[in-house]
């Protein structure tokens, strides 16, 4: 018994000076948690970081950033302030885009939509995909027009009432237009009461008849 343990770590030790050879010095200052980069916004409100692009809200377009590069998350700060914390994707030459922060500069420039780079990431579910079909089908002239108002509305307004509203126009056999989304969710929406300010009674009557069952 005593032999292999004596046999093993002679083996241990042997392999551990192999790889000994081969260790690199320590580094003299203590890596740092996370890597920083400056960047600036461009004007389509995205940031390109380590080869994936990502959307930042359209306020930032032009302002420089500093982005702390953690292992799960991008920080963006702009001086000393963090301004947001998005999720860091993973690989290389791929996309996280929030139709929120794109719908901005879309709505000035409809007619670059259908070219437009990352145009799949403005269907935010199944409708929207449907309701842009339907709306080339209907009125081809004024569907992209039509279809970013109706994005605009759901990045201001619900984007789950806009959806259900959608669903609602289709099932009916409506063209889904912005005005008639809106008018939909109006609609649905439960109406606040006016309600009548309380009266204020005379209360003397109970407090005499307090005071007169303490001295009753």
């Amino acid at each position: 018994m005593g032999n292999w343990c004596v046999d093993a770590a002679a083996t241990r030790a042997s392999r551990f000076a192999k790889e000994q050879a081969h260790l690199r010095p320590l580094p003299p200052a203590p890596l740092l948690p996370c890597k920083e980069i400056l960047l600036k916004v461009n004007r389509f409100s995205l940031i390109r970081v380590q080869g994936n692009v990502y959307s930042v809200p359209s306020r930032l377009i032009g302002f420089g950033l500093r982005v702390r590069i953690r292992l799960e998350v991008l920080e963006l700060y702009h001086g000393s302030s963090l301004v947001m914390t998005l999720p860091r994707l993973a690989g290389r030459d791929r996309q996280r885009i929030e139709y929120r922060h794109v719908i901005w500069s879309l709505m000035r420039k409809p007619g670059a939509f259908m070219a437009y780079k990352y145009r799949e990431e403005m269907f935010p579910s199944l409708i929207f995909r449907q309701v842009f079909d339907a709306l080339q089908a209907a009125i081809p002239a004024r569907a992209v027009r039509e279809y970013l108002r109706i994005l605009y509305a759901a990045a201001t307004i619900s984007e789950s009432e806009i959806a259900a509203a959608l669903g609602e126009a289709m099932a009916a056999g409506e063209t889904p237009t912005s005005e008639a989304c809106r008018t939909r969710i109006a609609s649905l929406r439960v109406q606040v009461p006016q309600l009548t300010p309380a009266r204020v009674f005379d209360l003397s009557a109970y407090d005499q008849l307090i005071v007169g069952g303490i001295h009753g």
